[in-house]
Parts: structure tokens; sequence; C-alpha cells
């Protein structure tokens, strides 16, 4: 609730019986005994930027940066006594640390605690940061079908390249949103026709990305058997970086889930996803 608060307008709350049991005359003699009273309370405010976070590695180096979903009142799919907040925080910061260690990257996360971020907060602090990749890790649900698995590669598209991909995009889009209110704010205002000669160069990279990640993870990641989708998530809308979403496996798959959640499953992925990011960036230097 209190998330919801911070970006209302004035409140106008109706407190007849506070009237009546206080006796508070308002305006032109209003009485206590009448009904209708109405109190304006000021609230606080648009919430300030979030706090730019480390970043690890040389400064010479290009910058990744990792975005863990959900987070905070957001848990994001639960089942098996496992939560996609966790669970993806820990894969988070393994290929944090891979990418360090190996020293291919500069790399920081967008949270490296339970704190919740509004989609549109996850992207800007990579472009604040003047970013060169995101990527964002999340862990699917299948509901009751527990034996669907597989790790999935979405990037951004206008439209949805499958109704399953739409599905998905409501369902990560409706994150920024609590009891059916929004907490996004308004669109930047920005020049259409710049924004898309961008948008065309980063898609066409992010795609390119998304390549190597499967490329290099095949027989090392049990990919599903569609492993690539697009689809208008509003995490992946940075009009001027390379952006992935990396769907990591099925939290709803008890098996999966224990792997992914182990140390021996952070190292797989991280190892997969440091080697994509390596080539990745040694392709941009060629260019």
């Amino acid at each position: 609730m209190k998330s919801i608060m911070h970006l209302a307008a004035p409140l106008l709350v109706t407190v007849t019986a506070l009237a009546a049991a206080i006796g508070v005359a308002v305006g032109g003699g209003l009485s206590a005994a009448e009904p209708g009273l109405v109190l304006r309370a000021a609230l606080p405010g648009k919430a300030d930027e979030p706090e730019l976070p480390e970043i690890r590695g040389r400064e010479n180096l290009p910058l990744v940066v990792i975005d863990p979903g959900h987070g905070g009142f957001d848990p994001g799919a639960s089942a098996s006594g496992y939560r996609e907040k966790t669970l993806v925080l820990g894969l988070a910061r393994a290929l944090r640390d891979e990418i360090d260690e190996r020293g291919i990257a500069r790399v920081a996360l967008t949270r490296d605690d339970d704190r919740y971020l509004l989609h549109a907060e996850r992207y800007e602090l990579a472009r604040r940061l003047q970013a060169d990749l995101f990527i964002s890790i999340h862990a699917d649900s299948a509901g009751d079908a527990g034996e669907v698995e597989g790790a999935s590669i979405y990037t951004l598209s206008d439209r949805a390249s499958s109704a399953a991909a739409a599905r998905f995009a409501a369902r990560e889009n409706a994150a920024d949103t609590l009891n059916g209110v929004s907490l996004g704010g308004a669109s930047e205002e920005v020049n259409e026709i710049l924004v898309e000669l961008s948008r065309r160069r980063t898609r066409a990279e992010s795609e390119e990305f998304a390549g190597l990640i499967q490329r290099v993870g095949e027989g090392k990641v049990q990919f599903h058997p569609k492993p690539r989708h697009s689809a208008d998530l509003l995490v992946l809308r940075a009009p001027d970086i390379p952006s992935v979403l990396f769907e990591s496996g099925f939290i709803t798959n008890e098996s999966e889930a224990r792997r992914l959640a182990s140390a021996e499953g952070r190292e797989d992925f991280a190892e997969v996803m440091a080697q994509a990011v390596g080539l990745y960036f040694a392709r941009q230097q060629q260019r």
C-alpha cells in the first residue's frame, strides 16, 4: 500500500463518522452531524531515482548490467518452496562474479538485495550507467504442468511472436501494477525518429546476442523446444542498449528449480552466459 500512496494525488477521504465524533466545522458552517465531510491530505511526491549500483571491473571494459527480476513485495513465480525473486538473484550474482573473474567486461546488478524496482527504473539504471548490454534474468511458471522445462530467450518486439509470448509480456508488465493501480510514471518525451533509428540497431544487436546465448548453451543448457521469442516487454525498452530477457527455466518444475538454485546450476548458467557476453563484445570490437 505504501508503494501506491507515494504516487497518488492529494487524497480525498470521506470521514462522516470522524466529523460527528470530533465536531469539526468546515467551510460555510458545516455541522458535526452533517455527512460528507472531506479532508484533503497532501501526500509525498514521486520517489527519487534509485541509487546507482556498484560497478566491478576495469574502467576500459564495456559494461554489462544484469537485472534480477522481481524483488520486494513481488516474489514472481513461486512453487515447491522456491521463489523466483530469490532464485534469479542467485543466478545474477553468479554471472556477475564470472564476468568479473574473466575480465571480459565491467558488470553491475540493478539490485543486489530484496528490493523492488519498476521496469522502467531497471533499464533506466542501465542507461544512466551508459551500459553496453542489458540482461534481465527470470524463471518461468507453467501452472500445474510440472513437467514443462527449459530456458527461453526473449528480445523486444512491438508485436509478440506468439500468443504465449503475449501472455508472458502481459504477466511481466503487470508487475508494475499493485491492486490494479499503475506504479509507473509517464513515458519519456523523446524524438521519435531518432529513437526509432536507435531501436532498429539495438534490436538487431539484441537478436545477435540472443543467438550467441543459444549457440554457446547448446548441450550445456536445457533449452525449451522453442527457445527464442519476441514480445513487448517493458524491461527491454531501452532504445539504445541491446537487451535480452533470459528465462532460466521453470520454477514449477521442481527438479529444474532445484538445479537452478544449486551451486552447480548457478555455475553452469554463469559460464554459458559469460562466454556469450565475451563473444558478443569480441564481435563488437571487430566492427
